[in-house]
């Protein structure tokens, strides 16, 4: 079978730039893909890199796609390399739009409790969190390692006394904690029984320090840019990490061979969002909800950041 292929890159605007350890992020980039097989029946994919925390990049997506025939088979979909994890998962998901394999959207997904909600960096948090649970958000998470600790710890304090008992909240560093900074965090969160967990507390070369952490404090700790695609995840698994991995499916790699993992081995792991558009992120949510039954257990999805956007305009659709 040969797919007829259209693809065409796009910009979005954060409403407000998002604020991370990493820098200032403002404009969300990436291709969106369409393949046309011989009856006119049409799969979307969605390459959206953040070669940031690990992918490739645009450029290279772009320069990836440029190479390739007007048609392609099947044959070169599933032969894209590993280096461009971004690129395996669009074309993936837009070939599986034609095979039936994904998942009809359950109801529960169309609810707000079934996701984490993103909190904007700093006090921020403080004005948004109210209208986030009215809206029927259960799970919340913040940023931290954005500004000095001692600022963020004040901000933190005020948060925890204002937010409701029953409320989950995640803690995301980005890696943007030393040692001394992590401790100092997990001790205070040791006794706060609304901390679901902390995220990437440390830089991605310091996995034996977080391997320590992980083992000397109850919360637990999340692996997130350290295990950005499989083959992370694969190795700090035979490592020997029985924390939390975070999946960002849109960035991780191969669809088929991310089902395979997590059918044969049990972990505990979140699925999260990477400000893709909507095409990636049903493609995305098809998959986590698949897999969810397999792991061990039943986390918020971190997809809660259609806020940051005005709306999901589709202008791409005029240049395919």
């Amino acid at each position: 079978m040969h797919y007829k292929l259209q693809f065409s890159p796009y910009k979005r605007n954060f409403k407000k730039a998002l604020k991370t350890s990493h820098g200032i992020w403002d404009i969300r980039e990436g291709i969106i893909l369409q393949l046309t097989d011989k009856t006119g029946k049409i799969g979307l994919g969605e390459i959206a890199p953040l070669s940031w925390f690990g992918s490739e990049t645009l450029s290279d997506a772009l320069d990836f796609c440029r190479q390739l025939p007007k048609e392609i088979t099947k044959e070169t979909i599933f032969s894209i390399p590993d280096n461009l994890p971004s690129c395996k998962f669009g074309f993936e998901s837009a070939w599986e739009n034609f095979q039936q394999l994904q998942v009809e959207e359950k109801e529960e997904l169309k609810k707000p409790n079934f996701y984490s909600a993103l909190l904007p960096e700093g006090e921020g948090a403080l004005e948004i969190w109210q209208q986030l649970w009215q809206e029927g958000y259960g799970t919340l998470k913040w940023k931290i390692g954005v500004d000095k600790i001692q600022t963020e710890l004040e901000i933190f304090q005020q948060l925890v006394k204002e937010l409701p008992t029953k409320i989950n909240l995640r803690l995301d560093a980005n890696g943007g904690l030393n040692f001394e900074e992590a401790k100092q965090w997990l001790e205070i969160c040791e006794n706060l029984n609304i901390i679901e967990f902390i995220e990437q507390p440390l830089p991605v070369d310091k996995f034996s320090e977080m391997l320590e952490l992980s083992n000397a404090y109850s919360i637990p700790i999340a692996l997130d840019e350290s295990v950005a695609n499989l083959r992370k995840m694969k190795q700090y698994y035979q490592q020997g990490w029985q924390g939390i991995f975070v999946i960002k499916p849109a960035i991780f790699g191969s669809r088929r061979e991310l089902r395979n993992f997590c059918k044969n081995y049990s972990i505990d792991a979140v699925f999260s969002s990477v400000f893709e558009t909507k095409i990636a992120r049903k493609a995305a949510l098809q998959l986590a909800t698949e897999l969810q039954p397999n792991l061990r257990k039943n986390r918020a999805f971190g997809f809660g950041v259609t806020h940051f956007f005005d709306e999901d305009k589709e202008t791409w659709q005029d240049n395919l």
